[in-house]
């Protein structure tokens, strides 16, 4: 047994069942190990696609996500991978060939620095110089990667080490994952008392809660004490979406409840989410009147960019399990009157101000749509590009939980749709999974249809088709004048075609009138199915935050002409009718 086999034997004994790569020179012995083995692996057409299988196979499992490449350029292709996983806090452990550890420093052929290249945006890498070393390092690149805040760890390996005697080593055994320390008792104290002193309350939750495996004990901590609640986009379903407390997702185009609620605060409740700018708009006025109370299983975040007046660092589901009864309790104690006309404001505000549907004209209206969509497949896994889609998705897809949503926060990379949900399916084989993607990040891994034809994922692609960048034009629309800068993509193929040129069925859809019918017949397909949804180019997404305002001062259409940074816009007819407004700050430059 070589090193190499040691590897494969190693990772079957760390569960992994399912590996997304592509081979090349420094890799072959592990690939040549794998031959025969009992572990899964899908041959990707593009590295970048490997990274972004294992990162949604990872996210939407809460497993460890496996990738492996090559040296030099493949190493390299992983990267924006790597980074994705890293920033949006996903398990993944990534495996790299190496040039001979006797050629390293040379500038052989395919030689790269991997371990220096990646040290940034990973948890911990690797690189063995003896096979000796592989059982140490492998135990512990599984356990970082599970361990506190997850995320990528590297293991680059030199060729003469794969291919090493390794009969003498140990039958690999995994090593256990440290439990997140329980909460400071004192700080738990701290927290409740604070309740008691507030009129108006607010529980602002993000990602942290399916990282910590709260999600039970959020909901219960929701439930018991009636906060209104807003989420950030990788919040979205740690609530479902009809929940009574919430208020939808905040931010740069979160509704104008939440931003409302959040802007109006005395108390903000802060659960499992770290003040990221998409967040919070103009950090200096966000929240401007709220006290915090900040709980995080990652104390790092505690503090880092709003001082905290309680910080809570620890284990969120004992969080919340030992504060819900105390804080039920306070919030119907001292000022409760007060507090439960704050939340008939936030729950009126809400209803108000919800999403209109009723769009003019007979073109595919892309919120309409999703919502549709959404109710037709409820349980579905959605793997999410970057763009305007991403957000029309966050807007207005109604998901149950925070694992059906796979999307690209943090880094906000363009082409992790497609591969993403080729890996959620991989996982689990029997789910419902649904690629949102637009023609710009489509195109960036179209290769991988060809991946999900071989291995008969029956992925169902809703392909929103502006022909432009949208988000880009939308930018230059409102904030440069109009001066549309390398956004046009009119030229792009005919993607039903495409599709169908890989062996993947095909549908096309271009009238709102015909959105039912060809959602429903993407459904029944039994296989790969791409749908083709022509949409307006002058289509926005609304509301908006324009950079450097705060989150009160929300645009909707009928705004776009009152900033002095851009000429005025015209609402867009693709654009459903704004509802009536509060009246709200005026904009300025």
């Amino acid at each position: 047994m070589n090193g190499a086999h040691w590897l494969v034997q190693a990772l079957e004994a760390e569960g992994v069942d399912t590996l997304f790569g592509y081979p090349g020179g420094t890799i072959m012995p592990f690939y040549d190990a794998l031959h025969g083995a009992s572990l899964k692996h899908m041959l990707v057409r593009h590295e970048q696609g490997a990274a972004f299988a294992a990162n949604g196979y990872a996210r939407a499992s809460g497993r460890v996500g496996v990738c492996v490449a090559t040296s030099g350029p493949g190493a390299s292709n992983l990267v924006t991978g790597i980074a994705d996983a890293m920033f949006d806090s996903v398990p993944m452990v990534v495996l790299t060939g190496q040039v001979p550890t006797f050629l390293m420093g040379t500038d052989a052929f395919q030689e790269l620095d991997v371990f220096g290249m990646t040290m940034p945006i990973v948890k911990h890498s690797f690189l063995p110089r003896s096979v000796d070393e592989l059982p140490a390092m492998f135990a512990e690149a599984f356990r970082i990667a599970r361990s506190g805040r997850p995320g990528p760890v590297l293991i680059d390996l030199p060729k003469d080490v794969q291919m090493a005697d390794a009969s003498h080593l140990p039958v690999h055994s995994p090593l256990p994952v440290e439990p997140v320390p329980a909460p400071p008792d004192a700080a738990l104290h701290e927290a409740a008392a604070l309740v008691s002193q507030c009129h108006k309350p607010v529980l602002y939750a993000g990602g942290g809660v399916v990282l910590g495996d709260a999600v039970e004990a959020f909901r219960e901590f929701v439930d018991l004490t009636g906060l209104p609640t807003v989420l950030t986009l990788k919040g979205l379903g740690a609530l479902p979406a009809n929940h009574p407390s919430s208020l939808g997702m905040l931010g740069m185009h979160g509704s104008r409840a939440a931003n409302m609620a959040v802007q109006e605060c005395d108390l903000l409740f802060v659960v499992g989410a770290r003040f990221d700018d998409r967040a919070t708009g103009k950090l200096a006025e966000f929240a401007p009147n709220a006290r915090v109370v900040h709980l995080d299983g990652d104390g790092c975040e505690i503090s880092k960019l709003r001082p905290a007046d309680v910080s809570v660092p620890g284990n969120l589901a004992a969080s919340l399990s030992r504060l819900a009864a105390p804080l039920a309790a306070q919030m119907e104690g001292r000022h409760a009157a007060s507090r439960k006309a704050w939340r008939d404001t936030c729950f009126e505000r809400r209803a108000r101000h919800a999403a209109r549907y009723d769009a003019p004209g007979d073109k595919v209206y892309a919120p309409a749509l999703l919502k549709r969509l959404s109710e037709l497949a409820p349980n579905a896994i959605v793997a999410c590009d970057v763009g305007q889609h991403q957000m029309w998705v966050a807007q207005h897809w109604r998901f149950a939980h925070p694992r059906q949503h796979l999307t690209s926060g943090a880094l906000g990379a363009m082409g992790f749709g497609l591969p993403a949900a080729m890996g959620a399916q991989a996982e689990n084989p029997e789910a419902q999974v649904i690629c949102v993607s637009g023609d710009g990040s489509f195109m960036m891994n179209i290769q991988e249809l060809a991946t999900i034809r071989r291995y008969r994922l029956p992925v169902k692609i809703v392909l929103l088709d502006n022909s432009a960048l949208g988000m880009v034009r939308q930018w230059q629309e409102l904030f440069f004048d109009k001066r549309y800068s390398e956004i046009d993509l009119s030229d792009n193929p005919d993607f039903a075609e495409v599709a169908r040129a890989f062996g993947i069925e095909a549908l096309r859809v271009d009238q709102a009138a015909g959105v039912d019918d060809a959602l429903q017949a993407l459904l029944a397909a039994e296989g790969p199915t791409l749908l083709h949804v022509a949409i307006d180019t002058a289509a926005n997404v609304w509301p908006l935050v324009p950079p450097n305002h705060n989150n009160a001062q929300m645009m909707d259409p009928d705004d776009a002409g009152t900033l002095d940074t851009g000429a005025p816009a015209a609402p867009s007819p693709a654009t459903a009718p704004a509802a009536s407004k509060e009246p709200r700050n005026a904009l300025s430059a």
